[in-house]
């Protein structure tokens, strides 16, 4: 059983998704007893047992749309009447088994701490992600002055990559004071498994970063996934609004 818990904080450190199948209930004749457990990876593999044949098929069936949905799930078999042989064994009893979701926690990397980043960072924490202010100055990047986020790192964008763990639950959003950090932060992101990756700036600004970009190797299906200029278009002014445009779109990202 040790083996499954392990392989769960493992499966949420590397940002993948699961789920776990429970027995909880178990009335006549059963392949397992209550407690038994099996943990369905998100490639279909499976770790432990809940007693195999048609009954652990159709689990890893619905742990599918579990993993997907993000919603538990409640599964009973009733064998009663309708007694089977299967890998050896005579089962005719009743058993519910709990199935539910093994999720990353998303986690929301903001590179630059001014203003809007500050709005990002509350909202964020509303809808339940994880934050990470990053900044190259100590007085925009301390717990201070975000209190919402789990970490505040004040570094130079470069030193502050190879200690980041980017996987397929993280999201980045590139708003910093300057082109060049800009660019610097997105050759970067562009690189990782990010799901989504956002940067701030007018379409003639980023044409233009792009255009270097190219220049210097990036291929263009890595630059086409940025959203670019970021946010749900709806005519965002104020710093407030354009949290708000971004963070509509993160979510639509995630949701989708």
């Amino acid at each position: 059983m040790e083996d499954i818990f392990e392989e769960i904080v493992s499966i949420k450190r590397e940002g993948g998704r699961a789920a776990l199948a429970t027995v909880i209930s178990v009335t006549g004749s059963a392949p397992r007893e209550e407690g038994a457990k099996m943990l369905i990876r998100g490639d279909g593999t499976i770790l432990g047992s809940i007693g195999g044949g048609s009954i652990e098929a159709e689990v890893c069936r619905e742990a599918k749309k579990v993993m997907t949905e993000g919603k538990a799930k409640l599964l009973h078999f009733d064998l009663t009447g309708k007694e089977t042989v299967e890998e050896g064994m005579i089962c005719g009893g009743v058993m519910d088994v709990f199935v539910e979701p093994i999720l990353p926690q998303p986690t929301l990397y903001i590179f630059g701490g001014g203003h809007i980043s500050l709005f990002i960072a509350k909202m964020a924490k509303m809808v339940g992600f994880r934050i990470v202010v990053i900044d190259d100055r100590l007085e925009f990047a301390n717990p201070e002055r975000f209190p919402e986020a789990d970490e505040t790192l004040a570094h130079d964008f470069s030193a502050v990559f190879p200690k980041l763990n980017i996987n397929k639950s993280c999201y980045i959003v590139i708003v910093t004071r300057g082109h060049l950090s800009d660019e610097m932060v997105l050759e970067w992101a562009v690189s990782t498994d990010a799901k989504y990756i956002g940067m701030i700036g007018s379409k003639k600004k980023n044409k233009t970063l792009f255009s270097h970009l190219r220049s210097k190797g990036v291929p263009q299906e890595l630059l086409a996934k940025v959203h670019a200029p970021i946010g749900i278009d709806i005519h965002a002014e104020t710093p407030e609004e354009i949290a708000v445009a971004i963070l509509g779109e993160i979510i639509k990202v995630k949701r989708g």
